[in-house]
């Protein structure tokens, strides 16, 4: 039977990205690696808004995975989602295209765990419509 976990982050300072366990309890490893990978996609996001002076006007993310036994038995991370809201709206937004297309390129932490790990990333603005 698989089991989900996932942390929330919201943007409190600059690229400060305090977390919220949810339960209050933890963290627990998959807390740790949700954590990583949700922080440098909202500050990949928050570097990539910046070189464009834009301002998201604040950034949350929420970070889900599911742990699932694999072949052998073995408990481990399937898959990782990571939904990224911002506070403006996507419209209110310059060269926002540009900013979606690359700003993923810049995690590190993403990149390298996508290498075994799929991870899904979208982007919401501050009325809710999907930009990603």
């Amino acid at each position: 039977m698989s089991e989900t976990v996932s942390i929330t982050i919201t943007q409190k300072n600059n690229y400060q990205f305090p977390v919220d366990l949810g339960d209050g309890l933890g963290p627990a490893p998959t807390h740790m690696l949700l954590t990583a990978a949700a922080n440098c996609l909202s500050a990949s996001l928050l570097f990539s808004l910046k070189k464009y002076g834009q301002d998201a006007g604040g950034i949350t993310t929420t970070a889900t995975c599911t742990v699932d036994r694999n072949a052998s038995n073995r408990l481990r991370v399937m898959q990782i989602d990571v939904m990224i809201q911002f506070a403006q709206e996507g419209e209110s937004i310059k060269h926002l295209d540009r900013v979606l297309g690359q700003f993923e390129e810049f995690c590190t932490v993403s990149q390298s765990i996508q290498a075994g790990i799929p991870i899904k990333v979208g982007v919401t603005d501050g009325k809710g419509k999907r930009l990603k």
